[in-house]
């Protein structure tokens, strides 16, 4: 049972319309595309840095901290540095960026749902875009300016796709593309400018076999790059800065999806981010998710439970989402390693709460815990439970899923053993 991909309506299903009724092609050139499988290098550096704050060394190792605060929600602490650098850069873009995406990792811990930063997150991304376009203007060669109006747009047509404003979002998307097939010229000079043409990449093979109904469109784009893409995000997930940790994200939903069933793979850089940015949920759950799947149950224990306590701390990032993945998984081991059925039913009533809370309720750990709660109180002969659970899975489940059929069956055998053993009553009463 995998999670879907990060993006749940990709951007660049945005991308693609957004270009419908223009030229598409996108090559890649050969020789380019035979340098990165034996040099891991996409494109020669074709010019000149100077004065770049992205790229800039003393800057990267000013804002270490504050870039290790982002990934570990240390959100005020993170927040502190970016204003500090924006007071001293204060017409570059990549101060309101950074705080931007600081704003960005208090939205994702809630999947998206939570919309109390959505205006703020904007105003940050618009404020980078403003900065980058006016650099642009002065020199439309200014590579750097082009990443910044990019990754701007791009975030803030991902937020607006999520919030189903499409319009908004395929307007933001197109300008996002503009801005990264400029900056696809300096993929040489820094890391950095991969992410986006690494996503591009992987989604543009991604759309044309999940979406058959959109090939018409991609006629004119490039095929068949899925595995450039992550190629690309290894690199930028092994040589950029500001990017990296964004690229290991990825690179855990893509290689964890059903497409690659790359578990150990994702499972392994899932580890790295957990332990690196240990006060990050998202990477916990993640990490928790692909031990679970793996069988690495210890860990799998050790990080749920790290979780389950510090949401009940009330650690920034940690909500019920996480909750809902921890207590599914500690009651599963409860259940299944260590007999505990009292115990699993607990963590199982906790998932199903956190569930609702969440409106997660229309499948995955919460039918899941519904079964097994059915299943225990099967084995204890409590029927009536038994069946008020997977009642509750016939109503929320998918009619073609095993979940589905195996509470309708329940359900219809049970009915008839008490129909049949209310007429052996009556008719005993009568005789």
């Amino acid at each position: 049972m995998h999670l879907p991909l990060l993006i749940k309506k990709p951007l660049f299903i945005l991308f693609f319309l957004a270009f419908t009724g223009r030229a598409l092609a996108q090559e890649v050139d050969s020789a380019n595309v035979k340098r990165v499988e034996l040099e891991n290098v996409d494109v020669a550096p074709t010019g000149q840095t100077s004065g770049w704050l992205l790229t800039d060394q003393d800057i990267q190792t000013e804002l270490d901290g504050a870039v290790e605060n982002l990934y570990n929600l240390k959100h005020d602490k993170a927040e502190r540095q970016f204003r500090s650098l924006r007071r001293r850069y204060p017409h570059h873009p990549l101060p309101d960026f950074l705080l931007g995406l600081s704003t960005w990792w208090k939205i994702i811990p809630s999947n998206t749902l939570n919309k109390q930063y959505d205006k703020v997150f904007y105003a940050y991304m618009d404020s980078a875009i403003a900065k980058g376009e006016k650099l642009y203007e002065a020199d439309n060669k200014n590579y750097e300016a082009c990443f910044f109006l990019a990754a701007a747009y791009s975030f803030s047509a991902r937020l607006q796709s999520e919030r189903h404003e499409l319009r908004k979002a395929t307007v933001n998307s197109k300008r996002a593309l503009d801005y990264l097939e400029i900056s696809k010229e300096a993929n040489g000079l820094s890391s950095e400018f991969l992410f986006g043409q690494a996503l591009f990449n992987y989604y543009a093979s991604w759309i044309s076999e999940e979406h058959p109904f959109l090939r018409p469109i991609l006629l004119f784009f490039p095929k068949g790059y899925r595995q450039l893409g992550i190629q690309q995000l290894r690199n930028v997930a092994a040589n950029a800065f500001y990017t990296s940790t964004e690229a290991k994200y990825f690179l855990v939903k893509i290689l964890g999806s059903d497409r690659e069933d790359q578990d150990e793979a994702a499972l392994k850089v899932a580890k790295e981010l957990a332990y690196k940015y240990p006060d990050n949920g998202p990477f916990a759950r993640e990490y928790a998710l692909f031990s679970f799947e793996q069988g690495k149950h210890k860990e799998c224990e050790r990080v749920s439970l790290d979780i389950l306590n510090k949401l009940n701390q009330g650690y920034p990032g940690y909500e019920g989402l996480s909750g809902r993945y921890a207590t599914y998984y500690l009651g599963w081991m409860q259940q299944f390693k260590y007999k505990n059925p009292a115990k699993a039913k607990e963590y199982y009533q906790r998932c199903i709460v956190f569930s609702e809370m969440t409106d997660q309720d229309e499948g995955g750990y919460y039918l899941y815990a519904h079964v097994n709660l059915a299943k225990m109180a099967i084995q204890e002969k409590n029927i009536p439970a038994a069946r008020r659970y997977y009642q509750v899975v016939v109503n929320k489940a998918e009619r073609n899923s095993i979940q589905y059929q195996e509470a309708k069956e329940y359900l219809k055998e049970t009915q008839r053993l008490s129909a049949k053993s209310t007429a052996k009553s009556a008719y005993a009463q009568n005789w």
